[in-house]
């Protein structure tokens, strides 16, 4: 081996080697064989595959082709969240179509997480036990959103991301319609208290499970009533939810104002 060449050993084994698919044959097989044959041992422990990002003509975009986009436009049109949350919906594997439209689709969803936590903090007392069996089913069904979803992997994120958001937009579109007359009091203080605990419970572990596929807005709303970052926060652990569950009394939250200062 040459002096001035970096051993293969400096550094390997890896965790994880990303690549796309059309260099498996070629980079991914020769520094395979050159492990094997110099260190008796593979140079990572897992290799992720990615595809190309294809254009609307359905070719791969290239540099030498000409038909790249630069980031700079879509960033000013439909933000930092939305173009993060198009690139986690791209599988291992698969080609991924450029396509604004699923841009679009992460700003809303964007939006939402800030309408819904506008909604959740804005009226946080009375807050009690939750009792009500349909507070203590959605929380069953958050807590079975993470326990289920793969995110915190390294190949599958896209699969953690889907069921983050079903869970989201079922929360928003169903369980915050159902629970709205009930949590301003009119069936009375006991249920309210429940509905509140039960929005409060659900709103920091779903921001965590959001926070790496909209990491401005999530982040954002963590700072309205949690110390720190969201992205310095542990991931979310079953015992947060379920200590809700036929749990003791909630000691109610510390007091804030709306809208944040």
């Amino acid at each position: 081996m040459d002096a001035g060449r970096r051993p293969l050993r400096a550094g390997v084994p890896d965790d994880l080697r990303p690549q796309a698919h059309d260099i498996i044959r070629t980079w991914l097989f020769y520094t395979v064989l050159r492990s094997h044959l110099e260190h008796d041992s593979l140079p990572w422990t897992d290799a992720a595959i990615s595809g190309w990002v294809l254009d609307p003509d359905r070719k791969k975009m290239s540099k030498s082709k000409g038909n790249v986009v630069t980031p700079l436009g879509l960033l000013e049109e439909h933000g930092s969240d939305a173009v993060r949350y198009w690139a986690a919906s791209g599988r291992p594997g698969a080609d991924t179509a450029f396509d604004t439209g699923q841009m679009r689709v992460g700003r809303r969803l964007a939006i939402k997480v800030l309408n819904a936590s506008k909604f959740v903090l804005g009226q946080p007392e009375p807050c009690g036990p939750v009792t009500a069996v349909l507070d203590r089913g959605m929380l069953t069904r958050l807590r079975a959103s993470w326990r289920r979803s793969p995110a915190t992997s390294r190949t599958t994120a896209t699969r953690g991301l889907e069921r983050a958001e079903s869970f989201f937009w079922s929360f928003t579109d169903n369980y915050l319609e159902l629970i709205k007359a009930r949590r301003y009091g009119d069936h009375g203080p006991e249920a309210a208290g429940s509905a509140n605990a039960a929005l409060l419970a659900a709103l920091s572990p779903l921001l965590r499970l959001l926070a790496p596929y909209l990491p401005f807005v999530t982040d954002e709303v963590w700072s309205w009533w949690q110390p720190g970052s969201v992205h310095a926060a542990p991931w979310p652990a079953g015992a947060e939810v379920l200590a809700h569950i036929g749990g003791p009394t909630r000691t109610p939250p510390r007091r804030w104002t709306w809208p944040p200062r």
